[in-house]
């Protein structure tokens, strides 16, 4: 039988859905589990979004341009304009995802063997990507006790070698919630500076942000204009994680151009989800609190009750609609494989994300998972009274 490649060797499982056949299992067993594990929200799609879906009048799925259709692109351009971002449509390329964006980005900055530096914990497809690209993640480490905030300068500068190609980070932070500083990204943008590095800027949850701090884009930094780019969805903030829209942002011509050969190769980003996602931009403010304002009371709901649970904590999280908690045991992802295979309550269990699988640094968040708040606060209060009681059964097993 002929080898594997070594990239696939290496390609990590997600801990997101690493513990998906155990669910399953225990569905089939008649359990009910309340999936805390992926971020994949509750909330109905737009009602616009879902209007255009049903009246698509043509008569054929055809191609659109590898760039993405030009009338996305324009509204995207007065998207980015409440938020104090100024673009040209020509300075954004829909994609496939948010994810296809990360990869896009790495295939065009990127030579095999460079490296990245990104906080940790992160969110762990970047490593995926990474690897498919040959590219090299090196971690800098942010702790639970720290509130995740990010370390100082020299930690790193410890890390910057010959290698060393770019800076990425996720703001808001996906798993952590943790929403950067405005002297935080001043320091991120020395950095930037200083080492003529990119800074690619995973930006999907700016939506969501419960501090009264302002948003600080990499596209606000002063002097990188050249440097940044920046990696958007329309996933999480429209609940639209099925259509498979996203894009690449940067002022970077030469980034763009090469870029663009990539989406050639690839042809088009998905038609229908452009046309869906089109109408999602204007006309949806409304929906858009609603949904705010949902996600402030659900993280009240999940982090005041995690910290209501006996040897558990929570740092209260600032931005997305994650957290990452430590529980009192010392394998969290047994004891999320246990919540599955050997434990339920009332019929009922928790489907967690192990943290350990979002650092890349051995043995760190050993006894952390990563909650997603994107069920309704009837079941997020359900799911923390069974997590409760798992725990206690866990200790005494």
């Amino acid at each position: 039988m002929p080898d594997i490649s070594q990239r696939g060797l290496e390609m990590p499982s997600s801990p997101i859905r690493k513990l998906a056949p155990l669910a399953n299992e225990a569905k089939e067993r008649g359990i009910k589990v309340y999936h805390l594990n992926i971020g994949q929200p509750d909330l109905p799609t737009p009602q616009k979004a879902l209007d255009a879906l049903h009246d698509v009048g043509r008569e054929v799925l055809e191609y659109s341009p590898s760039q993405g259709f030009l009338s996305l692109r324009e509204k995207l351009v007065n998207y980015y304009e409440r938020y104090q971002i100024k673009l040209t449509p020509d300075e954004i390329i829909i994609t496939s995802g948010g994810s296809e964006a990360v990869l896009f980005a790495f295939l065009s900055c990127l030579n095999p063997g460079d490296e990245i530096i990104v906080p940790e914990p992160a969110y762990a497809n970047y490593m995926s990507f990474a690897i498919s690209a040959g590219a090299v993640i090196k971690t800098v480490t942010t702790t639970i006790d720290e509130g995740f905030c990010l370390p100082k300068v020299e930690k790193f500068e410890e890390l910057i070698t010959e290698r060393t190609k770019a800076i990425l980070i996720c703001n808001p932070n996906n798993p952590t919630g943790y929403l950067y500083t405005q002297k935080e990204m001043n320091r991120i943008r020395d950095l930037v500076k200083k080492y003529n590095l990119y800074l690619f800027s995973d930006e999907v949850y700016r939506e969501f942000i419960y501090t009264g701090s302002p948003y600080i884009s990499a596209m606000h930094l002063k002097d990188i204009e050249q440097n940044v780019v920046l990696i958007d969805s329309v996933s999480k903030r429209y609940s639209e994680c099925g259509i498979r829209i996203g894009a690449l942002i940067t002022k970077n011509k030469d980034v763009l151009k090469t870029v663009m050969k990539f989406c050639q190769a690839r042809l088009s980003p998905p038609l229908i989800g452009q046309i869906v996602a089109e109408a999602s931009i204007e006309g949806t403010e409304q929906y858009s609190r609603d949904v705010y304002e949902e996600y402030v009371e659900r993280r009240k709901c999940l982090v005041d009750g995690l910290n209501k649970i006996h040897g558990v904590y929570s740092p209260i999280p600032m931005g997305a609609f994650y957290t990452v908690a430590r529980l009192p045991v010392e394998d969290a992802e047994d004891f999320c494989a246990w919540c599955l295979t050997d434990f339920s309550y009332e019929g009922e269990t928790v489907m967690m994300a192990p943290a350990s699988g979002f650092y890349s640094t051995p043995g760190l968040g050993r006894n952390e998972v990563r909650i997603a708040y994107v069920l309704k606060k009837e079941d997020l209060r359900r799911a923390l009274l069974i997590l409760e009681k798992a725990l206690e059964a866990y200790s005494n097993k």
